[in-house]
């Protein structure tokens, strides 16, 4: 159905797509607390974070129903020929193979500007998510895009190596873990389809001397326990300078210490449940081997004694290199501190990782924060604010997090046959 309905769906105008898609963000914003109560349901997060999630998804629609014919119009190019120039068009259906962490906002960013580009969307969901999966299936279909546009697919992973050999799929985007990535990356590229992969990230969170320490603080605490900890983007490592470490050490732990963990469901709860049991075991098994292994425990690092998936905010410090938690991501409300003699030492630690997804440095000399920019190896550097997607910018990784951008105009371009026009 999908290949059938790009042919007509292509032709549509942008006027059209706009329509459909401004009309799809209205059903986000006018069911915003519906839609939280099916994510939080599914996967844990905070009704609070899950409802905000919604009003970005609707965010995102509007951008790209606004920009995206600005974004794909023809760009003249001066040469010999009597006219030349470049054309944007559709590739034709696109897999997304989307996470259970931010189950509407992460198929949001891609479905927004695949549709506005003209091609048709395929997901295939977490399977800890199907309801959220049906739920985005038939927003579009209530906002008026026409059947086949965007189909949830309710397959098994084991499946999804035969979809993306289809030879009507064209194109293929995850968001999901390295090895998932990895396997994705490989059946594409047998197939010659593009790819757009986000990964894992294991973000650092550098705080230095002259950083506003008061605000530093009160970030780091969002940045690590974002999505009940379970965000690529959020800060994992915080490197900071010896000098204000001790501070920080002491401040931070007590923050972590007094954040709620319970209910999801209740706007008092800071932390709710781990989405699966497989991912709380997971993450304790990192905390236990650090642990074992030399690292020095400052709070938490248990699950707490009762039903559901819950896990203590913990704290770690000087974790060797020889502990998998040096190297592998921290999915759950684990904090892991380092002290640093200066920039030098946080820089080198900072890109002492394979993966390379966001960071966050926190000073307020113009010197340290020309060399965060220009040396942190990351898609993005945010100085003295937490790393969070926006619209209006790209969103990507490199090194072990991934290739491709999501949002903004490269996003937009990803999916688009970048086709030379030339007329004598």
């Amino acid at each position: 159905m999908a290949s059938t309905a790009f042919y007509s769906y292509r032709k549509t105008s942008f006027a059209q797509r706009v329509a459909w898609l401004l009309e799809a963000s209205r059903i986000l914003e006018a069911e915003k607390a519906e839609f939280g109560k099916i994510m939080t349901a599914e996967m844990g997060k905070t009704l609070v974070s899950a409802v905000a999630e919604a009003e970005k998804s609707a965010w995102g629609c509007r951008f790209y129903a606004e920009y995206a014919e600005r974004f794909l119009a023809d760009e003249s190019v001066a040469t010999n020929a009597g006219s030349s120039y470049v054309q944007y068009e559709p590739l034709g259906p696109v897999l997304a193979i989307m996470p259970w962490n931010f189950p509407f906002w992460q198929v949001f960013r891609f479905a927004a500007p695949a549709l506005m580009a003209g091609n048709v969307g395929l997901l295939k969901h977490a399977s800890n998510v199907p309801q959220c999966a049906l739920k985005i299936e038939e927003i579009f279909l209530r906002a008026g895009f026409p059947d086949g546009v965007f189909t949830t697919l309710l397959i098994s992973s084991d499946s999804v190596r035969q979809v993306i050999e289809d030879p009507r799929v064209r194109a293929v985007t995850l968001t999901g873990s390295e090895p998932a990535g990895r396997q994705v990356a490989s059946i594409a590229g047998r197939n010659l389809k593009k790819t757009v992969l986000e990964l894992g990230g294991s973000d650092p969170f550098i705080v230095m001397p002259g950083a506003n320490l008061d605000e530093a603080i009160s970030t780091a605490v969002k940045a690590r326990n974002v999505n009940n900890g379970q965000s690529c983007i959020a800060a994992k490592r915080f490197i900071i300078a010896q000098p204000i470490a001790d501070e920080f050490e002491k401040r931070f732990t007590q923050a972590m210490s007094a954040c709620t963990v319970g209910d999801p469901m209740l706007p008092a709860t800071d932390i709710g449940p781990l989405a699966t049991p497989a991912i709380l075991e997971e993450l304790h098994e990192l905390v236990t081997d650090a642990v074992a292994r030399g690292a020095r425990l400052i709070t938490g690092g248990r699950c707490l004694d009762r039903s559901g998936n819950f896990y203590a905010p913990t704290v770690l410090a000087d974790v060797p290199k020889n502990a998998r938690a040096y190297r592998e991501e921290l999915f759950g409300p684990v904090a892991v501190l380092y002290k640093v003699k200066n920039i030098d030492d946080a820089i080198g630690l900072a890109n002492d990782s394979p993966f390379g997804l966001g960071s966050s440095a926190w000073t307020n000399d113009e010197s340290e924060q020309k060399r965060f920019i220009d040396e942190l190896e990351a898609g993005s550097v945010f100085i003295n604010g937490m790393v969070a997607s926006d619209p209006r910018l790209p969103f990507g990784g490199v090194k072990n997090s991934g290739y491709g951008r999501e949002l903004s105009i490269h996003g937009i371009r990803e999916f688009a046959n970048v086709k030379t026009v030339w007329i004598k």
